[in-house]
């Protein structure tokens, strides 16, 4: 029996708790199958917190997760709070448990599983061959800087400050540059150096690191024309690297590419093992407690876990091979059937996945 491994779990808001129900299925059979351990403790956070608690990242579970060897979240957010003050926002929240826990890179990959590219509006052969992953840096940009309300000459003005550090692009382009090693050897960096002057010291910063990896392919890509060739070429890519909103922008685009949001992973890395994992997709409040949520995203999440914090590789390729296998059966949620009336339930869908995990 391995030592145990805590784990913090946050199910969050709207189908959150649901899809974690169904990852919790997945550590469980892992437990059962490979001898692992995982001790599991439970937070609130986001606008369940703030309902509660009064804020978005009650400190006690913060302390969970500074305690834990990773976090497992499930989603947060809803327009139930999308009026509230900034500091009462599920999404203030996620900003501070990042900048909390030194997460600065953000993992999504975006891999196409052949039985599924009738889900989506490519046609299959764009899609052919399409593996990439987006490295976003998740500390730093407009989301972190200076904000300022203020009068102008024409009425009330808003600022917005965007700013990068040196130390902050030369950590994440090592990231991508690292993961690529391992992967097809190529990274496309993503800036608007033509316009913005954070974008120039980001491409300067990444020439120079790139240096270091003198087998990997660098290519430069503005962050427009990289919107576009995602959808005219995505098999072409391998990693990309970019600054927060890129990111957040270019990885749920390169979501739609597999058909759908529901079935993307994600990981947040700091320095060293340490991860938070979480599905890329919202709360989806419209169908949250119906059942139909799409519990994929979750369970891989819990598969990046296992590969990049534990370490547990055996692990993480039953979970990723009984997701194929399901897939491949024809079984479908919602979002990704062609046929809705033969669309499988979340539970269902956790339970075949569950069966399909073999040591």
């Amino acid at each position: 029996m391995s030592d145990a491994k805590k784990i913090a779990v946050i199910a969050g808001d709207g189908i959150g708790p649901e899809v974690i129900a169904e990852a919790e299925k997945v550590l469980k059979r892992t437990e059962e199958l490979f001898g692992y351990k995982f001790e599991l403790e439970y937070g609130l956070f986001g606008g369940i917190a703030i309902d509660e608690r009064g804020t978005p990242l009650p400190e006690d579970t913060l302390a969970i997760c500074q305690k834990a060897d990773a976090v497992l979240l499930g989603a947060v957010g809803g327009p139930k709070w999308d009026t509230n003050p900034k500091e009462l926002r599920p999404e203030t929240g996620l900003l501070g448990i990042r900048k909390a826990l030194g997460l600065y890179a953000n993992i999504r990959p975006a891999v196409i599983f052949d039985c599924l590219k009738e889900a989506s509006t490519l046609k299959p052969e764009v899609l052919e061959g399409t593996d990439l992953i987006v490295v976003r840096e998740l500390t730093g940009g407009i989301y972190f800087g200076d904000k300022l309300r203020r009068e102008g000459p024409n009425g009330q003005e808003a600022v917005d400050t965007c700013t990068y550090s040196v130390k902050e692009v030369e950590r994440i382009a090592r990231s991508a540059f690292e993961i690529a090693k391992t992967r097809k050897k190529k990274v496309a960096s993503v800036d608007k150096a033509n316009v913005l002057e954070t974008s120039r010291l980001w491409r300067e910063t990444v020439i120079r690191v790139a240096a270091d990896y003198p087998d990997v392919e660098l290519e430069h890509v503005l962050v427009d024309n990289c919107a576009m060739q995602l959808l005219r070429r995505p098999s072409s890519f391998d990693v990309i690297v970019t600054e927060n909103m890129f990111g957040d922008i270019l990885s749920d685009e390169a979501a739609m590419l597999t058909g759908s949001i529901g079935m993307l992973s994600s990981a947040s890395l700091g320095e060293g093992s340490f991860g938070l994992y979480e599905p890329i997709h919202g709360s989806a409040p419209d169908i949250a407690g119906k059942g139909v949520a799409n519990p994929i995203a979750t369970i891989l999440s819990v598969a990046l876990m296992f590969r990049l914090t534990f370490g547990y590789h055996e692990a993480a390729e039953a979970v990723e091979k009984a997701v194929k296998e399901v897939l491949d059966a024809g079984h479908r949620t919602w979002d990704i059937a062609t046929d809705k009336s033969a669309a499988i339930g979340t539970g269902a869908m956790g339970d075949l996945i569950v069966a399909a995990i073999k040591a």
